[in-house]
């Protein structure tokens, strides 16, 4: 919502795309957000109300665009409405009309969503007409939130540096993790729980929203593709589960190489279902430079949706063990890397050599941060070690379940502060 009211004020604003996966809340919060306008919100569906896809294919005239969507929803459009166009992949002229509305006509209000908008943007939509904000499901702190848990989240502005977290709360966070493992950051899933606490009935969510993916990978251009898109899929936990998680075509379909699958893989991660991390061949700015392409691991979305096609019941996180190390630490890289694309405008990578591995690398302003990822109180740093024996780190940072330390360069936060990882590098 911050973000949006940014967006409104700001003096280069342009027609707006939200992106994000299906079912991560972008209709709700633009309806939510319209409420901030004198004038209202004007809400057009393209998948709904297919009639309304000639208006923009008969004309490119904004005016008579405006015109004639007032007279069909019969309520006056002024430059304090904001107008959503909602579900726009389903009208193509409508995404092409949004360059007219930036050229001729930038005094309104549009603010854009659809499903599998990702795929339409990375397939050549022109730069530069629009603004981007990118949503993703519910972070920790968020979750903590939803639950009505406002202690614990006000709580967390005191912890720092010199003030680690008090043992009684520490416990409260860690089975608040327990339960965010295993609802995930989906929104009607984190309601669900929010109001219910039922574990049936947050998997029954999950697995629509499962269903929901999978019904889109039909959608694939290109009818070839589709086998090849669950095939990776449907191979993204067993992959993760491995403890080497550079992702291999061939543990997708026996003899897949990469030249054929390459689209479907690129398929689902402009979709937003999946999450690629690359590795980079050096820590250096900007780290986007030294990508290796050969060498990738992919996450999924959401930790719940993970739990969830894993075929993991709830109750697989009953004890803080199978929490944090199930599936060889996955789950918990899941939740990191989630967490962290929320804070940072460049992706997170992976650094490795021939015998170690630092799980991820940030780019942070002017840093590059090397993070390892622990899955229970283990503070043995063998490759952050190797990774500052070769390369200039003035620090390092470990997410584990210990409590707040600075030992040297490393600092170690608690794994429930994930969400606050950048505000404590800004702190150092």
């Amino acid at each position: 919502m911050k973000d949006l009211l940014k967006w409104k004020e700001s003096k280069r604003r342009k027609p707006l795309i939200l992106k994000g996966a299906r079912q991560v809340g972008k209709t709700w919060i633009l309806k939510e957000f319209g409420k901030s306008f004198s004038d209202g919100c004007l809400y057009i569906n393209f998948d709904k109300e297919e009639g309304l896809r000639n208006i923009f294919e008969r004309t490119k005239d904004t005016n008579i665009i405006i015109e004639e969507l007032a007279l069909i929803s019969g309520r006056r459009i002024t430059k304090d409405t904001l107008i959503i166009f909602d579900e726009i992949q389903a009208c193509s002229a409508a995404l092409n009309s949004l360059k007219y509305f930036y050229e001729d006509n930038p005094a309104y209000y549009i603010a854009c969503a659809g499903s599998l908008l990702g795929i339409d943007l990375a397939e050549g939509f022109p730069v530069g007409k629009v603004n981007y904000i990118e949503m993703y499901p519910m972070t920790y702190e968020e979750f903590l939130l939803a639950c009505d848990d406002r202690r614990l989240l006000s709580a967390m502005d005191e912890f720092g540096i010199n003030r680690p977290v008090p043992d009684v709360m520490y416990i409260s966070y860690i089975e608040r993790m327990k339960q965010y493992f295993t609802v995930g950051g989906m929104p009607e899933a984190v309601k669900s729980w929010s109001e219910n606490r039922d574990p049936e009935e947050v998997d029954e969510i999950l697995e629509e929203i499962i269903f929901a993916y999978e019904r889109d990978m039909g959608k694939h251009p290109d009818k070839n593709d589709i086998p090849k898109v669950h095939y990776i899929w449907d191979s993204v936990a067993s992959q993760l589960a491995r403890d080497n998680k550079k992702f291999l075509y061939k543990a997708a379909r026996e003899g897949a190489r990469a030249r054929e699958y390459e689209n479907a893989l690129n398929w689902l991660v402009n979709a937003d279902i999946l999450h690629k991390v690359n590795s980079i061949t050096k820590p250096g700015l900007p780290i986007s430079a030294y990508d290796d392409l050969s060498a990738f691991k992919i996450f999924m979305n959401d930790v719940g949706i993970l739990r969830r096609k894993s075929g993991l019941l709830g109750a697989a996180f009953s004890e803080q063990s199978a929490l944090f190390e199930e599936f060889k630490g996955a789950f918990t890289e899941n939740y990191v890397l989630q967490s962290l694309i929320t804070q940072l405008k460049v992706s997170p990578r992976y650094w490795k050599d021939s015998k170690h591995e630092v799980d991820f690398v940030v780019q942070h302003n002017d840093k590059v941060i090397p993070i390892e990822v622990k899955a229970g109180n283990s503070v043995k740093t063998v490759s952050m070690k190797r990774y500052a024996a070769q390369n200039d780190c003035s620090l390092m940072l470990r997410v584990s379940l210990r409590n707040i330390t600075l030992d040297g360069n490393v600092l170690n936060i608690p794994l429930f502060l994930t969400d606050r990882a950048c505000a404590f590098i800004a702190d150092i």
